[in-house]
């Protein structure tokens, strides 16, 4: 899964400037770096390749199905 760019130098400094404290920035933007790296994001190329799985398995059972039909109507 790739990563997230995070600029941890202009995060605190946008905090800072907001007026919390070095120390607290320093633990916000800590706190965020980790939650992003646990983070399970789903990127365009993921979608892209779920969508043409999605569409194989569709077409696989589409073809099952027409087959079961067809020998069914033999059958009968």
């Amino acid at each position: 899964m790739p990563s997230i760019t995070f600029d941890t130098h202009k995060f605190i400094r946008r905090l800072r400037e907001a007026g919390i404290s070095e120390e607290q920035a320093e633990a916000i933007a800590e706190a965020f770096r980790e939650a992003n790296l646990e983070a399970e994001i789903a990127t365009k190329t993921d979608l892209r390749e779920l969508e043409y799985r999605l569409i194989i398995k569709l077409g696989t059972m589409i073809v099952v199905a027409i087959g079961v039909v067809a020998t069914l109507v033999k059958l009968l």
